[in-house]
């Protein structure tokens, strides 16, 4: 027998009783972000494997174990985009869109791919919502990114369940000066460090803050802290961020020990944290990376974005109890049909009435049935009403309304007369 095919592991499905709730959440954040001025920019699948050494590092754990690379038929390389930063980097440089200084604010969605242990929110596909602005080099857009995140919460019931957590890596000049005393601190404490922790010693230690192990975590208590190497310009961007979030009134709690997981960043990194997801607990991410232009063959040029992930978004969500009543209905209402002849009408009436209510959810009965039949898929398709027609009602212009949801009589209404009648039930 045919072994019966199923998806990769960690690579999911999305039915179609859980789109609407998708479509929300990208509708939702399309809106808010064309208020800000920000364009979508679509950005292919695949890249050439080069361009993620080049950005997020040769020595991270993405780039050395999680990434989906393979050899084309040229026998080039290429990747799964893990994350979206680089390739949109890529595109703005190709398309010449950052020469002569000009700003722009661009944002994109799609699915990425990293081959980690799947569990709950955290998936080998998953799908990312960025934001990325360039060409601007003060604190100023810093802040509109993480109050326009702030205002997304807000919007979709989750500001009470997150929380911001700041902080600045500095220069890389700064970040050269940090480096050498945390080596110098932890080397003297090797064998204390777990595991992962003594790798990365050796290939990027600023990622030993990051650690999630316990006793790593105490030993770093005592450790020096990057604030304290931080060059005046540094500590000037980061002041000017932190006055403008609370001249904006968000509230964040200053982290010395976020770092981010990419090389890129450097100055403002921050992250969006919530405890109702269990370990899975970071939400939006993102930062400063002034540098990566320049890094992937470009003049210098400021740059700034975060990444959301939207699985865990739309768990906190559901987590939350923070779906909206109206995604629970796909369908306003429900025409049946009985009697010869009246499949034409009704294709003829449904098509008026979206003509005359654009936002009507109309669902024309298919595949004909007994009437009995009919109504029974009309209330298991969540319909507030059913509009009635049979061969009278067709040859006289009307057509029957009969509430599903909650007692009434059934209303008998000329064609003219059901756009309206709809529109004030609605």
């Amino acid at each position: 027998m045919l072994k019966n095919l199923q998806a990769v592991r960690g690579m999911n499905d999305i039915l179609p009783g859980d789109s609407a709730l998708w479509q929300y959440l990208e509708s939702t954040v399309a809106h808010l972000l064309a208020g800000y001025g920000y364009q979508q920019i679509r950005l292919p699948i695949v890249e050439p494997t080069e361009l993620f050494k080049r950005s997020i590092g040769e020595v991270t754990d993405i780039v050395e174990k999680e990434m989906y690379t393979f050899a084309d038929r040229n026998g080039d390389s290429l990747t799964l985009r893990p994350e979206g930063t680089a390739g949109c980097v890529r595109a703005m440089l190709e398309h010449g869109l950052l020469g002569g200084g000009v700003s722009h604010k661009v944002w994109y969605t799609g699915p990425m791919f990293r081959h980690e242990r799947p569990q709950k929110g955290r998936y080998r596909q998953f799908h990312q919502i960025g934001v990325e602005a360039f060409n601007l080099t003060g604190p100023d857009i810093d802040a509109e990114l993480i109050v326009l995140s702030w205002r997304l919460w807000q919007r979709l019931g989750l500001a009470e369940a997150v929380t911001l957590e700041l902080n600045s890596l500095g220069t890389s000049e700064d970040r050269a000066r940090y480096r050498e005393e945390l080596v110098a601190y932890l080397r003297a404490r090797f064998d204390q460090l777990d595991e992962d922790s003594q790798r990365r010693l050796e290939t990027n230690p600023l990622r030993v803050l990051d650690s999630k192990n316990p006793d790593t975590q105490a030993l770093l208590v005592d450790a020096p802290k990057l604030a304290d190497y931080l060059s005046d310009d540094a500590r000037t961007h980061f002041e000017g961020l932190r006055a403008l979030l609370d001249a904006a009134g968000v509230p964040y709690v200053i982290n010395p020990r976020l770092v981010r997981g990419l090389d890129y960043y450097g100055l403002t990194v921050f992250e969006w944290v919530t405890d109702r997801l269990g370990a899975q607990g970071t939400v939006c991410a993102g930062g400063r990376y002034d540098g990566l232009v320049q890094q992937l063959g470009g003049k210098p040029a400021p740059a700034v974005g975060f990444a959301m992930g939207m699985e865990r978004l739309l768990l906190l969500i559901e987590t939350l109890d923070k779906v909206p009543a109206e995604l629970a209905r796909q369908v306003d209402v429900y025409l049946v049909t009985l009697g010869e002849g009246t499949q034409q009408a009704a294709l003829r009436l449904a098509e008026q009435l979206r003509d005359a209510l654009p936002d009507l959810r109309l669902v024309v009965h298919c595949g004909g049935g007994s009437f009995k039949s009919q109504f029974k898929k009309a209330d298991k398709s969540g319909a507030l009403y059913a509009l009635i027609l049979g061969e009278a009602e067709a040859a006289a212009g009307q057509v029957g309304l009969k509430p599903l949801r909650e007692d009434g009589e059934q209303l008998n209404l000329a064609w003219s007369e059901v756009p309206q009648h709809l529109a004030n039930l609605l």
